[in-house]
């Protein structure tokens, strides 16, 4: 039979054992308690935050061609998202892939109101390949295919980007130059005939100027003053040739005069 004084010397162990273990109990609950209650709070405190700021508006400015529901499409903003969690960035992501948004500008106004300032790329030229009509920017990025049955003045690029790339950049340039020379607003129909550099061309209303590539300001102006001769001498033109540093050609319905 075990001894009072074993017994004794048990329980206290026991006591020990439980001291020590009510102790690192007692030590974890004060860390993590605090850490608990931190914790909750910001749960509380970001859940009031979310419920609180919710975008109710969102306004868009600077876009023409879009509409504002198509940018709201395009952002994927459906209502009710949080002005907290809704990443800017991504709404500027998500808008800026479409070719039509050159530039986006995204500004929080708490509490409930979302400013989406967009610059658009503007409509520069129509490029025809093969019978389809598709809207290009001024670097020749395709923005859209034109299916409507009305078309925008704008001029026509014949030919094949992505044949010959040297042909579509100067084809590009070319039409920068009518529009800087003012024949936008003095032609009904513009299109540039684009297969070699050197049989560039552009017809104006039905006359066909042949201009090769390069120093098109120089020979569009030329053009204008030769128009002007040939209006008052009443030449019916087949086509000029403004391609020669030192000469023009001027080829009538009938004869060629130089």
């Amino acid at each position: 039979m075990r001894t009072k004084k074993s017994v004794k010397k048990n329980m206290m162990a026991k006591r020990g054992k439980f001291a020590v273990a009510f102790s690192r109990v007692k030590g974890f609950l004060l860390i993590a308690l605090p850490v608990f209650c931190i914790v909750a709070a910001g749960y509380l405190v970001s859940e009031a935050a979310r419920s609180a700021f919710v975008v109710n508006k969102v306004v868009f400015s600077g876009n023409a061609h879009l509409s504002d529901e198509e940018l709201r499409a395009l952002a994927g903003i459906k209502g009710g998202e949080s002005m907290i969690t809704l990443s800017s960035a991504e709404v500027y992501r998500k808008i800026s892939a479409t070719p039509w948004v050159m530039s986006v500008a995204v500004r929080k106004e708490l509490p409930d109101k979302l400013l989406v300032r967009v610059k658009e790329t503007e409509p520069f030229a129509l490029l025809d390949m093969k019978g389809r009509l598709f809207i290009v920017d001024e670097r020749g990025k395709m923005l859209q295919e034109l299916r409507e049955s009305s078309m925008p003045f704008l001029p026509i690029i014949s030919g094949d980007p992505f044949g010959n790339k040297e042909v579509y950049a100067e084809s590009l340039r070319l039409v920068q130059a009518v529009r800087e020379t003012g024949l936008m607003e003095k032609k009904n129909r513009i299109e540039i005939i684009a297969r070699t550099l050197n049989e560039i061309a552009v017809n104006l209303d039905g006359l066909v100027v042949k201009v090769g590539a390069g120093d098109y300001e120089e020979k569009l102006s030329r053009l204008a003053e030769l128009e002007e001769q040939i209006k008052d001498r009443q030449i019916p033109v087949d086509y000029i040739d403004l391609r020669f540093a030192n000469r023009v050609v001027v080829k009538p319905v009938n004869e060629v005069v130089r």
